[in-house]
């Protein structure tokens, strides 16, 4: 038995879970490693403040990203899963070069749009003139980080977990701590932590085509119209509705700590959510060979062998979790003082981000389950419902209670979506992926 889960070594699709988790659990753990020392390089060599505005342009490219995607990332991880196992690399070729023509129109307007509209943002809407050139030079990065998450998850639906991982998780960050490493040589300007992240992503985009295309062993394409876009478009919006909630859920914190606070609160507020995040390492490794795993045995119609993998997953998730959650419970100060003295200050923001996580944790992979099991419009509804609560929650508490304000309102939504899910898992597919030791099988 390990951490609570007996393991059977004659089933190969727990091996595949197991090893393609390990890798990428490995992987993520040497990603995350390398993002806080990039977090840290930041706080220590320029502050609070510096990180604070660092955090809200990232921000602002994730949601310019999230919507340049329109949900193919999470489709194409379906889409490549059921080509690939039923032996269709046509197929798989297709709907990857139709992806492409649609996103990458729409991200060149997006870039557009964040480069001209920057003044107006910074002015109007966070009230800091100063943060229009930081949005400009964000908008250089929305395409090239698009499209390494469709490779990496292109990569996903192949199986392909340490490639996926390397793009996904290692990689920027790397490049990023290396170049800010040696900028520091020659200028302790503000905007170089965002210059050098925004050229690792460029650098890294280069990486993921050939990396990719290696792997799909894409040469050549002979037009064929098989796939309808309609079909495509079908599955891969509602997906986007679905992250763009996600988005909301996720952001919407630092988005509204920038309208109603300073950047000084917002780079405290970040370290504490980025130590908070620790705790889901397992759920997003796990995901990264169990999402592709659901799809496939759903389309096969293999009921016992996808209900069995995602207890399998669940538990992982959960005794693999349970241990970084204690270590940021008992040690909360010592952790945030590693960053600096200053961000002590999150204390309180960090636990009831962490519970939040927990809470995450116990639910298992119900997202991915719903979304590979054509339920993605289910759950887009419930997501949308969480954001719009969280987005509440932060307008009634920030006022008045800070970054412990933003923490509640994310827990809260959290703890709403997961549970949800929970509910409508166990009511489409009779099948409960609750996990709590002693409580739940």
């Amino acid at each position: 038995m390990i951490s609570g889960v007996i393991i059977n070594i004659k089933d190969e699709n727990l091996k595949e879970l197991l090893k393609g988790s390990s890798t990428a659990f490995t992987l993520k753990i040497i990603g995350l490693l390398f993002g806080y020392i990039f977090t840290l390089l930041i706080a220590r060599m320029y502050g609070a403040d510096t990180l604070g505005v660092f955090a809200l342009s990232i921000t602002v490219l994730t949601v310019f990203s999230v919507v340049g995607r329109l949900g193919f990332d999470t489709g194409l991880v379906r889409f490549v899963a059921e080509y690939s196992s039923q032996g269709k690399p046509e197929s798989l070729k297709e709907v990857y070069i139709k992806s492409l023509k649609i996103v990458i129109p729409v991200c060149i307007l997006l870039t557009l749009l964040l480069f001209l509209s920057a003044p107006l943002l910074a002015k109007h809407l966070f009230n800091k003139e100063t943060l229009s050139l930081y949005f400009r030079i964000s908008s250089f990065a929305i395409l090239p980080l698009v499209l390494i998450v469709l490779h990496s998850s292109s990569l996903r639906g192949l199986k392909k977990i340490r490639e996926y991982s390397v793009l996904q998780d290692v990689t920027i960050p790397f490049i990023s701590i290396l170049l800010l490493a040696s900028s520091l040589l020659v200028s302790n300007d503000e905007r170089i932590p965002l210059l050098v992240h925004v050229l690792s992503l460029i650098i890294v985009f280069v990486f993921s085509c050939l990396v990719w295309l290696k792997n799909a062993n894409i040469t050549s394409y002979s037009h064929s119209n098989n796939i309808r876009l309609s079909t495509m478009l079908s599955v891969s919006l509602p997906m986007l509705l679905s992250q763009s909630s996600f988005l909301i859920l996720e952001w919407t914190d630092t988005i509204m700590l920038g309208i109603l606070r300073t950047g000084f609160e917002i780079g405290i507020y970040s370290v504490a959510m980025k130590i908070s995040m620790l705790t889901s390492i397992t759920l997003f490794s796990i995901n990264s060979i169990a999402a592709p795993k659901f799809a496939e045995f759903y389309k096969k119609g293999d009921r016992e062998s996808l209900e069995k993998i995602i207890h399998q997953s669940t538990k992982f998730i959960f005794w693999s979790a349970s241990s970084i959650i204690l270590v940021i419970f008992i040690f909360p100060s010592f952790i945030l003082a590693i960053f600096g003295e200053e961000f002590k200050t999150a204390l309180y923001a960090l636990l009831i981000l962490t519970f939040g996580q927990f809470i995450n944790a116990i639910s298992g992979s119900v997202g991915y389950i719903l979304q590979m099991t054509g339920k993605q419009k289910v759950f887009q509804y419930i997501v949308l419902t969480a954001a719009v609560m969280n987005i509440g929650l932060n307008a009634l508490l920030i006022p008045r209670y800070g970054i412990n304000g933003a923490a509640v309102a994310s827990m809260l939504s959290m703890a709403f979506w997961n549970m949800s899910s929970v509910m409508f898992v166990k009511k489409h597919l009779n099948i409960n992926t609750l996990y709590i030791p002693g409580l739940t099988k």
